[in-house]
């Protein structure tokens, strides 16, 4: 594992998916979903979404500023999980027609951006 995609201590299992979910503007998020595949989407969902609750109560216990490098790819990578999550759990079969209207919105930036 490179330290470009290590995660803090506990949620080693996640480390696959960095490269992919991982990204730092909500843009670049929508962009991923747009561009993986139900399987993909799928997959990453099923790994993350049984560590949501601990990512959330970690990543809560820590000011923004105190955050280090290995905090911040935890928090876009859940920040990734709940664009996966909406195409999985509520899109589903419909993904596909939800992607094409998200290249037709360009998003310049948003306020997870700013942090």
């Amino acid at each position: 594992m490179s330290a470009r995609q290590n995660l803090p201590a506990g949620f080693e299992a996640l480390v696959p998916f960095v490269a992919r979910w991982a990204a730092a503007t909500t843009a670049e998020r929508a962009r991923r979903r747009s561009d993986s595949t139900a399987e993909e989407r799928q997959t990453f969902f099923d790994a993350a979404a049984p560590r949501l609750q601990a990512a959330m109560a970690y990543l809560d216990a820590k000011p923004l500023p105190e955050l280090d490098d290995a905090d911040k790819r935890l928090l876009n990578l859940m920040m990734g999980f709940s664009h996966v999550q909406m195409a999985v759990e509520v899109h589903r079969e419909t993904e596909p027609r939800h992607a094409a209207w998200r290249e037709a919105m360009v998003i310049t930036h948003s306020a997870t951006d700013l942090a």
